[in-house]
């Protein structure tokens, strides 16, 4: 019973260190995105983004996460993601020159109008197949809350029957003391008549 218990605190102690770095997340992304206005979020010269296209399809379907370093030096037959009239964008690059990138999706047939190196936020560096759908339900805020919510009810109900036993084991502690004190006395009481 004490192993299932302490298996039981652990997986707590890590469900909260999780939900504690979702939040961090969360947040973080939420501040670069609606606070600072910014397109992406920057993780330490990372960011993500959600495939909604098939123009990528055989390599990145929709509904996959990309995970793509935020740099400017890339070359051709890279998977890069990058603006073209507010949109983000992820193609490979099927020519470049000097200052132009000519990128295609997998998928297409032709090829995209060229586009500047300056319009590149980076080069992909892996895939999430089916991860967009885990992004949309944990960067929910009823998602996230109700998480929250479950996880200290869950405690508080582990910890009130810690406590609960802590107070009965003290109970009878305190009796048990109580009693043995008594029947100390009953006895040295008898001593003094005898």
């Amino acid at each position: 019973m004490k192993l299932i218990k302490k298996i039981a605190k652990t997986f707590f102690n890590l469900l909260i260190i999780f939900m504690i770095f979702l939040v961090i997340i969360v947040s973080f992304n939420f501040f670069q995105i609606n606070i600072l206005k910014k397109q992406y979020t920057n993780f330490f010269g990372f960011t993500l983004f959600e495939v909604t296209t098939g123009s990528m399809s055989g390599t990145i379907e929709i509904n996959d996460v990309v995970l793509v370093k935020i740099t400017k030096d890339v070359a051709k037959g890279d998977i890069i993601t990058f603006t073209n009239k507010g949109e983000i964008i992820t193609h490979r690059i099927v020519a470049e020159n000097e200052n132009e990138l000519f990128t295609k999706g997998d998928a297409n047939n032709g090829e995209d109008m060229p586009i500047d190196r300056s319009s590149v936020i980076g080069k992909v560096v892996k895939i999430f197949p089916k991860f967009g759908i885990w992004v949309i339900v944990f960067t929910d805020v009823k998602v996230v809350g109700s998480i929250i919510v479950t996880i200290i009810l869950f405690g508080m109900a582990i910890s009130s029957k810690d406590e609960k036993k802590e107070y009965n084991k003290k109970k009878t502690f305190s009796k048990f003391m109580r009693n043995r004190r008594e029947r100390r006395n009953e006895k040295s009481k008898e001593k003094k008549e005898s």
